[in-house]
């Protein structure tokens, strides 16, 4: 059994390793850095009235719309399958200075991110794609648990790990911890990006989550909200528009930020 696990390491190891893996998983960085920043420009548009989806579905649907936009969303497939694989060859084969369980468990759940918005770019590019709103597949995933037993702290749970994760964004954007996933210094811009992308990121996740948590205690699954909800109820808010460009100005610096990423990443 054990050689059987030290064999799974070592080639997850080598394909990790590999320089194709490592060429195709930077430039899943950069696919990564134009959605958060397309994602970002339709924040600021939607806080100002001007509609549409402010979510990653938007975001594909408005990169798909341009003449190039099939090449385009095969292109964002194989980036973002790339940096699935490499999440898993971090998930089987920790590195060294990993701090193991947790380091794998991040790296999975990366992983699942990546490939889910990788699924749904494939089908824009297939000309199967629907930009349907984050908000509506919340409640479905939410119903779906309710129904579950002990559906309620399901459902609570994940709003919880959502927010932890929020919290863990803004914690790595103050104190610049995102430094240390890099090869090298990355530059002031790319330092000053990271730094106010890292916390708006973190901020609409942790409100994401908190919606999973209301609906949880109010066991009602249409409180449940996607990430373009949570925009749109910031928009709501007393100053809403200023708020929202405020987290549209931070989503276009971690875009900025993936980009820097996409070279001095520690691969």
């Amino acid at each position: 059994m054990d050689d059987a696990r030290d064999a799974a390491r070592d080639t997850a190891r080598k394909v990790g390793d590999h320089p194709a893996l490592e060429a195709l998983a930077r430039a899943g960085f950069v696919v990564s850095g134009v959605l958060h920043i397309v994602l970002g420009w339709t924040a600021g548009r939607v806080g100002w009235g001007s509609g549409g989806q402010a979510d990653q579905s938007g975001a594909l649907s408005t990169l798909a719309s341009n003449p190039a936009g099939t090449i385009l969303m095969w292109v964002i497939v194989i980036g973002l399958a790339a940096l699935v694989l490499w999440q898993l060859t971090v998930a089987i084969g920790p590195r060294l200075g990993d701090s193991g369980v947790l380091d794998r468990v991040k790296a999975v759940g990366k992983a699942v991110v990546y490939g889910a918005i990788a699924w749904t770019a494939a089908k824009f590019a297939m000309g199967s794609g629907s930009s349907s709103s984050s908000e509506q597949s919340s409640q479905d995933v939410t119903a779906t648990l309710m129904e579950a037993p002990a559906g309620q702290l399901l459902v609570g749970a994940v709003g919880v790990a959502v927010i932890a994760v929020g919290g863990y964004h803004v914690y790595k954007g103050v104190t610049r911890k995102f430094l240390d996933d890099l090869e090298e210094d990355p530059g002031t811009w790319a330092t000053r990006s990271g730094t106010v992308g890292y916390p708006a990121k973190g901020a609409v996740l942790a409100l994401v989550g908190a919606f999973f948590v209301i609906a949880a205690v109010q066991h009602q699954s249409s409180q449940a909200s996607g990430l373009d909800g949570a925009l749109k109820s910031l928009r709501d808010q007393p100053f809403g528009p200023y708020l929202l460009t405020v987290v549209a100005v931070g989503l276009v610096a971690f875009g900025l930020y993936c980009f820097a990423r996409a070279r001095h990443q520690r691969i």
